[in-house]
C-alpha cells in the first residue's frame, strides 16, 4: 500500500526532518546538500515540533532550525507556492539567524555559519535548469568568496532530471530531491528497493506513522489544506495581475 503522505506538506516534512527522534534522517539530508568536506554527524534541534495541546490549542509550524557539531545554524524550510518576496524573505532568514548569535560583549569571530536550505516544488528560476543552487557572499567580476558564512541552498524539484529507473545511481542530492518528490506514491518495500541508504526507509517510516494515527493525519490535513488554498490565492493574483496588465495595454493602445 502506498504511504499516502506527501513529504512537501509542511507538517509532514517537519515531521521527518525535524524530528527529534530520527536525527539521522536530517543529518543524511544535510550532509546531501551540503556535500562539504566535514561531514555533520550531529545535530541538535532548536525547535522541535509540537502537537497541539487541546482542541483550542494552535500548533505553529516553523521552519526547521538546528545546530550541527560545527555549530552552524541551519534552517530548513520546503515552499509549494512561491509568495511574493520569497528572495527577500530567504535573506532575512539567513543574516537574522547570523545576527541572533551574538550576544553583548562577543566578538564577531565568534560568529559561526547560517545556512538556509529552502526546497521549492516550483522554481524561483527558469535558468539555469538546475536542481542544487548555492548562493554565498562573492565578488562578481572575479569569482572571489568573502565568506561562506552566509548561505541559501536552493532546490528546484522542478528541474529534477532523475526518473524511477535513475534514482538508484544518481547524487545524493538528486535522490532525495526525487524522494520528496515521489515518496506518496511508493510503498515500504519500494523505498527500500529504490534507496541503498537506510535512512530513507527511517523517513517512509515517519510519513507512515502520519498516516496511521489519527491524531498526527488530521493535522497533516489541515495544513494540506491551508497549503492548496494559498496556492490557489497566489494563482489567482498572478492570474489577475496578467489580466490587468492586458487591460490596461489595451486601454493604452
Amino acid at each position: 500500500m502506498p504511504i499516502g503522505i506527501i513529504p512537501l506538506v509542511d507538517y509532514a516534512f517537519k515531521m521527518m526532518l525535524g524530528n527529534q527522534h530520527h536525527p539521522g534522517v536530517t543529518i543524511h539530508f544535510l550532509n546531501a546538500v551540503l556535500a562539504g568536506r566535514h561531514r555533520i554527524t550531529r545535530i541538535e534541534f532548536v525547535n522541535p515540533i509540537q502537537l497541539k495541546r487541546g482542541a483550542d490549542d494552535k500548533l505553529c509550524i516553523l521552519d526547521i532550525l538546528a545546530v550541527d557539531d560545527q555549530a552552524r545554524r541551519l534552517n530548513i524550510e520546503v515552499q509549494i507556492a512561491l509568495p511574493a518576496g520569497m528572495a527577500q524573505r530567504l535573506v532575512y532568514y539567513v543574516s537574522r539567524t547570523f545576527v541572533d548569535q551574538l550576544q553583548e560583549g562577543q566578538n564577531y569571530t565568534e560568529l559561526r555559519p547560517s545556512i538556509c536550505i529552502c526546497v521549492l516544488a516550483g522554481q524561483l528560476f527558469v535558468t539555469p535548469p538546475a536542481l542544487h543552487l548555492d548562493f554565498r557572499l562573492r565578488d562578481h567580476e572575479h569569482s572571489l568568496t568573502l565568506t561562506d558564512d552566509l548561505q541559501i541552498h536552493l532546490l528546484q524539484l522542478n528541474h529534477l532530471q532523475v526518473t524511477e529507473e535513475t534514482v538508484y545511481n544518481a547524487t545524493p542530492v538528486e535522490r532525495w530531491a526525487w524522494f520528496l518528490r515521489h515518496a506518496e506514491e511508493l510503498t515500504s518495500a519500494q523505498v527500500a528497493r529504490l534507496f541503498p541508504d537506510k535512512e530513507f526507509s527511517e523517513a517512509a517510516e515517519v510519513l507512515e506513522m502520519i498516516a496511521q494515527t489519527p491524531q498526527h493525519l488530521v493535522e497533516y490535513n489541515a495544513r494540506l489544506k491551508a497549503q492548496r488554498d494559498e496556492e490557489a490565492r497566489i494563482l489567482y493574483a498572478q492570474q489577475q495581475g496578467k489580466a490587468d496588465g492586458r487591460a490596461e495595454g489595451r486601454a493604452e493602445g
